[in-house]
């Protein structure tokens, strides 16, 4: 019985991590254009500046989600694309806030923010312009 129940623990765990992983999407201000999935990645590795991309804290888990499913990198790589584009002067890294309340209330305020949160958070201030799965 020990073994069914620790079983049962860890799959319910691991379906929570999979829904968790699927309920990320791509915000932007209501007032905003549609922007695709390569717009997206651009905007979040410096190579198009004419949006504000928001982020969420670099050591979190939907941060690595993100940039995983929006740009094929994992942090790792991410952060050395960042160390280069500050060394070369060429940007700035998006601004990090704490969670998806504090992006959702930074994107709804810009109509050139950008930003992700889960899809539970979202509500009319926002809207949805790609989910990530």
């Amino acid at each position: 019985m020990k073994f069914s129940a620790l079983g049962s623990l860890i799959l319910a765990v691991l379906l929570a991590a999979n829904a968790r992983a699927e309920d990320i999407v791509v915000i932007v201000n209501p007032a905003s254009a549609p922007l695709s999935k390569e717009q997206i990645a651009d905007i979040y590795l410096a190579r198009n500046s004419a949006w504000t991309p928001i982020d969420q804290s670099a050591g979190s888990s939907i941060y690595a989600e993100f940039y995983k499913k929006a740009t094929g990198r994992d942090t790792a790589q991410v952060k050395a694309i960042w160390s280069k584009i500050l060394f070369t002067g060429r940007g700035v890294p998006p601004k990090q806030l704490l969670d998806s309340t504090a992006v959702k209330k930074a994107v709804a305020a810009n109509p050139k923010a950008v930003g992700y949160i889960e899809k539970s958070a979202v509500d009319a201030s926002v809207k949805v312009i790609l989910p990530l799965s």
